[in-house]
Parts: structure tokens; C-alpha cells; sequence
């Protein structure tokens, strides 16, 4: 059946499979953790699509073993397609005793298997994510700004959020810089503002790189096409792409000692945020210590390239990042 978010706290109990689609990731994460966590959780495993297709029949085992799971169990699987649709059709007639499922999907279209499915069987539950217009954000920032007794006017807030690009998670991390920077200062002005809050095109870079290092070939394209970067861009690219390839090189040099992906993360330091822990682990999976030296030995290469020739910067990184994204690594 067809439930709108606001309405699934009221609608959890009466099902125990979940289909959460759309293009609102923050959303969606929201809901998971504030929504359907408290109510449903005890022991939670974290699954990709892609993890379960390369072996279903350990999947299945898995969920039917008693002894692998502990009771009351949810699972959350994402970056769901219709390749899943005929495992979770078979999970949901055998209705198995203590288990949860959440699908997490982008967007699905109205002929999807999946959606039809969660949307005319009783006894699952579909939930489209829309994006979140202006005036949905700006009563989030508004909302934030009382609970945390911050005077801010409406003009200061409408700067936030188009500076946030109009992200929900992207204008979480604005409002939490401007909490910590009001503790020390009480009236923010707008220069403060225009200070403490990222240039919309950062979180862009930001996206650019975490795909690239994803191998998410597909997205690097769309984020290239679609964006107009400057030469003074480049550099930041670059220096930034050095950054989060020293700390994947910690990462990765960790994973290839302990084996353990979450444990990886958890005791990282500075702490992963949780909306990246999902990317984190793509990466770690899908680059070693030895590769990951030669990408930073490459970066600094490529830096230098273009502090000689600036003007043919814009080349210089497409190249790199399109190269990045599409060849293998962990071999």
C-alpha cells in the first residue's frame, strides 16, 4: 500500500516491509533513523543491492538461520532496482517470523516491478521521497533556529538555504556550523553567513570526488555536464581530491588489516558523518593501500600540470577524474 512519509509512523505496525524511493536522500535517512529505528530496531544489518546479487542463495540461508540473526532483525538494503524483485517477492510470501526489511531506491518509474508490488500488496508498505521545495527547507531552518534560540532573519535564512542548494542534508550541515559559530557570537550578520556557509559549488566538488573515488562513472559525467567549472575551481578540485585520498589511504590501510568495513569506520577519526559512512565503504572496498598511494602520487602530478599551464586546467582534470572513475583499482 501507498503511505505518505508523514503519515508511516502511525502505519509501521501494521507492516514489515518497506519500499522508501525518491530522490530525497536526506529525507529518506531521516525517516529511517527518527521513524522507523526507534520503533522496529534491535539488531540492524546494512546490505547493497549489489552485495546480495553476487551471492542470493547465502542471502536467503542467512535470513531463514535463526542462529545467524538474532531476533527482532531489520534490514536495510540500498541502491535497490528491479533486479531484487523476485527475492523480495519470495521473502514477503514466506512472511518470516522476527524480520523488517527496508528497500532504499532513487527513483523508480510508475512501471517498476518493485513499486507495483509495494504499492498493491497488503501487507507492504510504499513510500515515495519528493524533493523538498524552498518553503518545505525553509521551515526546517526556521524551525532549527527557534529550538536552538538563534535570532536570524528571514533574509539571513533564504541565503542558507540557496547556498545550500536547496539540499536537505546539505542544509543540516549549514545550520550546525551556524550553531557552534553563534555560541561565541550572538548577532551573525551576512558576511558571517556568507563565511561560515559553503559555496553551493563545493558541495558539487565535494560529490564529484566521492563519485570518482565510487567509480560511479555515470554520475562523474552527469555532475561534469551539468556544472560550469573555472579554472580557479580546478585547483580546488585537485587539492581537495588530495585531502579525501590521504584519509581513504588510513581507511583502506585499516579495512586491509582488520577485514571489518564497519569497524573501519566506526573508530575512524576524525568521525565519518553518517549521511557518507555508504560512499565510505564503496570506496574502501573498491581501493587498496597500494593504489590509493599511486592516485595521491597522480593528483600531485596533475597539480602540477596545472600550475604550468592553468589555462588548459579545465582539460587536465576532466581527463583525470573521467580516467579515475572508470578504471579498476583493487586488483
Amino acid at each position: 500500500m501507498i503511505v505518505k512519509y508523514f503519515e508511516l509512523k502511525k502505519k509501521i505496525k501494521d507492516n514489515k516491509y518497506f519500499l522508501l524511493y525518491g530522490n530525497n536522500e536526506g529525507l529518506i535517512e531521516e525517516t529511517i533513523d527518527e521513524i522507523i529505528k526507534p520503533i522496529l530496531a534491535k539488531n540492524i544489518y546494512h546490505y547493497e543491492e549489489a552485495e546480495i546479487l553476487k551471492n542470493v542463495e547465502n542471502f536467503e540461508e542467512n535470513l531463514l538461520n535463526k542462529s545467524f540473526f538474532e531476533n527482532e532483525k531489520l534490514i536495510i538494503i540500498k541502491r535497490i532496482s528491479d533486479k531484487f524483485f523476485k527475492i523480495i517477492e519470495e521473502i514477503v510470501s514466506k512472511n518470516i517470523d522476527d524480520l523488517s526489511i527496508i528497500l532504499v531506491a532513487n527513483s523508480l518509474d510508475k512501471r517498476s516491478k518493485l513499486r507495483v508490488f509495494f504499492e498493491k500488496e497488503k501487507n507492504t508498505t510504499c513510500v515515495p521521497f519528493y524533493e523538498d521545495n524552498a518553503q518545505a527547507l525553509g521551515f526546517l531552518a526556521q524551525k532549527f533556529m527557534r529550538d536552538k534560540n538563534i535570532n536570524m532573519s528571514q533574509q539571513l535564512i533564504n541565503i542558507i538555504i540557496e547556498r545550500a542548494k536547496g539540499d536537505r542534508i546539505n542544509l543540516k550541515n549549514e545550520l550546525q556550523k551556524i550553531e557552534s559559530f553563534s555560541k561565541s557570537k550572538k548577532k551573525i550578520s551576512i558576511e558571517d553567513i556568507l563565511k561560515i556557509t559553503n559555496l553551493s559549488e563545493n558541495y558539487e566538488i565535494s560529490d564529484l570526488i566521492d563519485n570518482c573515488l565510487s567509480k560511479n562513472k555515470k554520475k562523474v559525467i552527469k555532475i561534469i555536464n551539468e556544472n560550469n567549472f573555472s579554472n580557479e575551481d580546478c585547483m580546488i578540485i585537485i587539492r581537495s581530491f588530495i585531502i579525501k585520498a590521504k584519509k581513504l589511504l588510513i581507511l583502506s590501510t585499516t579495512f586491509e588489516t582488520n577485514q571489518n568495513v564497519d569497524l573501519t569506520i566506526s573508530s575512524a577519526k576524525p568521525p565519518i558523518f553518517w549521511k557518507e559512512k555508504e560512499m565510505t565503504k564503496q570506496q574502501i572496498y573498491k581501493w587498496k593501500p597500494k593504489n590509493v598511494k599511486k592516485l595521491i602520487y597522480l593528483l600531485s602530478e596533475t597539480e602540477l600540470q596545472i600550475k604550468k599551464n592553468i589555462n588548459n586546467s579545465i582539460n587536465l582534470v576532466t581527463d583525470f577524474i573521467l580516467l579515475q572513475s572508470s578504471s579498476e583499482t583493487n586488483n
